[in-house]
């Protein structure tokens, strides 16, 4: 049978599964057709579809909007929570105020769905009308997209409850104690080492998007990273939550399972069009194919990130809004951090000469993209000499931080055209295969040479010249240099959340925020860096709290300290 693939969000029948153990039956009907359990699996379109529908969720954690007023960007320190009526995640993230019974809820409930899909899809496949070839290629992405989920409920909570294959009936008593920290490791690595020889390493043509083996050496350098990282790895610890005891020994595991993806010679950084320097940067996420995507969230046509991101006068602004923080990240084009001696930064002209991804990733004061009219015109976000705003997009106006995102966005694609552009949202990139490597490496045995490269590989991509770092660095030294530029390369993806959480710098989301005030007028142009809010961070808010509402079903499941 030809393997049919029908991209997940454009399914002519999405199957609507149970999203819980409810008293639903298996599928409920829908308003055209009659779909049974029975019926699903003796038709093999019916079942690829099933497969499909698993892919659906697959990017909801880094979703842009994800909390409605913005994503986990605007959850820290890298972007300002949209205003909203509601109380949401996103606020309760950045004032310190989360609690059990106000968390989102998707983090626990849409895993846990396509967990038991999977699981559905396990038990039925062998009896699927399809060919023996396909079917275990259809199960071995099915068990890597479990994994996937599994370590979404990991990095959220800490150890959660594994069920291996079993499909729960409401009537079943359904076992909700929390496995240990390093079972669930050790059981999504494992699943990732099963699978990964199944499935061809890099998938092409029409099955592009599709999980492959370098999917699941890149989700085990991944998870073995996190494993490996200081919050995991505290004396003493709370086997839900970490290990029991610190090893060196995890950091070689994580670089080893990176180091796999990068001499499989399958994967490279995007530097075909880098003129002007780092223009290969930007227009990588514009191509919906391309040689750095080992995991993405698969679309069709779309402008949903300049609907989220861009600014009033293009119709959006839906998402979160900059700090100057994060634009501090950005160094110079010289390689240099902006406080350092021989940077060159001008505090009175402070965009001039700096590292290119900057313009990429920001829309600031005067940035030039389409407007509604199909012109390619500036955004006024600045303030006249007498303090009025330029424009609805000005500070104050539509941004309270003098910023809004640009990171992806195409210039050429206002939210408010008819047509968007080919991109998909990247969740496993080359990019940051480099810098795990690099991460591990250099906690397992310092700056070497490899770490060297790899950095500057992505350095050399993003148009720094020179783009060598210095010679000699301490392995401290190094350490910051990386965690910089995971800041900076990976910025707005979904990375910064979870990495300030993973190295224990919660002091980092415990600080006043600062935006940029741009005044012109009589010839004059004035840069104020002003206050914007206070963000708050508390111990316990490096994990989050298990929804209340999940907790309250059973004694078993064991709630997270501090909630």
């Amino acid at each position: 049978m030809k393997r049919v693939f029908i991209p997940p969000l454009f399914s002519g029948i999405l199957l609507i599964v149970c999203m819980s153990c409810g008293k639903q039956g298996f599928l409920d009907q829908t308003v055209t057709s009659d779909l049974t359990e029975d019926l699903v699996f003796s038709d093999s379109l019916y079942t690829v579809q099933f497969l499909n529908d698993i892919y659906v969720d697959i990017g909801f954690s880094e979703h842009a909007n994800r909390f409605e007023n913005g994503g986990l960007d605007a959850a820290c320190d890298e972007s300002r929570p949209q205003q909203s009526t509601d109380v949401t995640t996103t606020v309760l993230f950045s004032s310190g105020t989360i609690t059990a019974s106000s968390i989102a809820t998707d983090a626990w409930l849409k895993p846990y769905a396509n967990i038991r899909k999977v699981n559905q899809l396990l038990k039925h496949l062998p009896q699927a009308p399809i060919e023996a070839h396909q079917k275990e290629l259809m199960a071995a992405e099915a068990r890597f997209l479990r994994a996937w989920y599994y370590f979404i409920l990991l990095k959220h909570y800490g150890g959660i409850p594994l069920v291996g294959d079993t499909v729960y009936a409401f009537t079943d008593h359904i076992p909700a104690k929390r496995n240990t920290y390093a079972e669930c490791v050790d059981y999504i690595v494992g699943e990732c080492d099963a699978v990964r020889n199944v499935l061809p390493y890099k998938q092409i043509r029409g099955e592009y998007g599709r999980a492959g083996g370098a999917s699941c050496d890149a989700l085990k350098a991944r998870t073995l990273l996190y494993a490996a990282s200081p919050l995991y790895n505290r004396s003493n610890s709370n086997p839900l939550l970490g290990y029991t005891s610190a090893d060196p020994e995890r950091w070689k595991k994580a670089a080893d399972a990176a180091q796999r993806i990068i001499t499989s010679g399958q994967y490279a950084l995007y530097e075909e069009n880098n003129n002007p320097p780092g223009y290969s940067f930007f227009y990588v996420f514009t191509l919906r194919e391309n040689p750095e995507y080992i995991v993405a969230r698969m679309q069709g046509g779309n402008k949903e990130l300049e609907e989220i991101w861009q600014p009033p006068s293009r119709g959006a602004a839906k998402g979160g809004f900059p700090y100057q923080e994060t634009v501090d990240a950005f160094g110079m084009q010289n390689g240099k951090a902006i406080d350092e001696d021989g940077s060159g930064y001008d505090p009175q002209n402070p965009y001039a000469g700096r590292d290119p991804r900057l313009a990429y990733s920001f829309i600031k004061d005067q940035t030039v993209i389409a407007n509604n009219q199909g012109a390619m015109a500036p955004v006024n976000i600045y303030l006249t000499a007498n303090g009025q705003p330029s424009s609805q997009d000005a500070i104050y106006s539509g941004t309270p931080t003098g910023y809004y995102t640009n990171k992806m966005l195409n210039p050429e694609h206002a939210a408010n055209f008819i047509h968007g552009g080919q991109r998909c949202f990247p969740l496993i990139r080359y990019a940051e295969v480099l810098l795990n490597y690099a991460e591990a490496l250099n906690e397992y045995s310092g700056p070497g040479t490899e770490v060297y490269q790899a950095m500057e590989a992505v350095r050399k991509r993003a148009g720094l010249n020179p783009y060598q770092l210095p010679e000699g660095l301490s392995q401290a030294e190094m350490r910051e240099r990386i965690r910089n530029e995971r800041r900076v390369e990976l910025a707005f993806e979904g990375h910064r959340f979870w990495d300030v959480r993973r190295w224990m710098l919660g002091d980092t989301q415990n600080q006043q925020m600062h935006g940029m005030e741009v005044r012109r007028g009589n010839g004059q142009v004035t840069y104020k860096v002003v206050v914007v809010d206070k963000h708050n961070f508390r111990p316990e808010m490096y994990y989050w709290p298990i929804p209340m509402s999940e907790v309250g079903k059973s004694p078993e499941l064991e709630q997270n300290p501090g909630y």
